[in-house]
């Protein structure tokens, strides 16, 4: 694929609230990225879950991460600032995330992915295990893993239970119905929220939709 940086290379080492929003073009796809921490040693690529955005990840979690690494965080193609239409299968979001990893010259990375990042990391070494050094799979599954495919009958309820309450669905959906659940989403959700300026816009509901027939595919697939 020939790639081309619309904005330049990485950028110098900030709070993420605060790092630039960058893009690459690939082909004829722009895809979108920010990157913060010391231009050293081995890159950490942060793949994130459904229908998120780079403002979807923890800023307190990143800038911990890039007290020590360069961390790249990514829009997957047709989520927030990231072009063209979000694919409908994980192997599609993993040849994407490669041809991102190529084009900003690394040889070898660390990925960390969420939920729907779990799987692209997982095919991504699948893929090129010697771009992989490290895999960091959190809140996540196998191919083929027992519900994946129920993903959307389980989450639309606490989406809908959001909607009538006035609340972000992350509150029901990412923590406990306890005291120290709630205490915990409310911290998080606020973090979220940092960052004012040049925020991601939020997923459509086609690319939501989309998507989650990706993570359908990926349940229904053989382990």
């Amino acid at each position: 694929m020939k790639a081309s940086s619309s904005v330049g290379h990485l950028g110098s080492g900030t709070r993420y609230i605060d790092a630039p929003n960058l893009s690459i073009s690939i082909g004829e796809t722009t895809l979108a990225y920010r990157d913060l921490g010391p231009r050293r040693g081995v890159p950490l690529i942060l793949l994130n879950h459904w229908g998120a955005v780079r403002d979807n990840f923890d800023p307190r979690i990143v800038d911990g991460l890039a007290s020590k690494h360069c961390v790249i965080a990514t829009d997957y193609r047709g989520i927030g600032a990231s072009g063209a239409t979000a694919p409908v299968t994980i192997d599609e979001m993993a040849r994407d995330a490669i041809a991102l990893i190529r084009a900003l010259g690394f040889e070898k990375v660390d990925l960390l992915g969420f939920s729907l990042g779990g799987f692209v990391a997982q095919d991504i070494t699948l893929k090129t295990p010697d771009l992989a050094r490290k895999l960091i799979l959190t809140g996540t599954g196998p191919a083929g893993g027992t519900g994946i495919d129920k993903l959307g009958p389980v989450s639309w309820p606490l989406m809908v239970k959001g909607f009538l309450t006035l609340r972000d669905p992350k509150f029901y959906l990412f923590f406990t119905s306890t005291a120290n659940g709630r205490q915990a989403a409310k911290a998080f959700l606020k973090r979220l929220k940092e960052r004012k300026p040049d925020r991601d816009k939020g997923p459509t509901p086609g690319a939501f939709l989309r998507q989650l027939k990706a993570i359908k595919g990926w349940g229904k697939q053989a382990p």
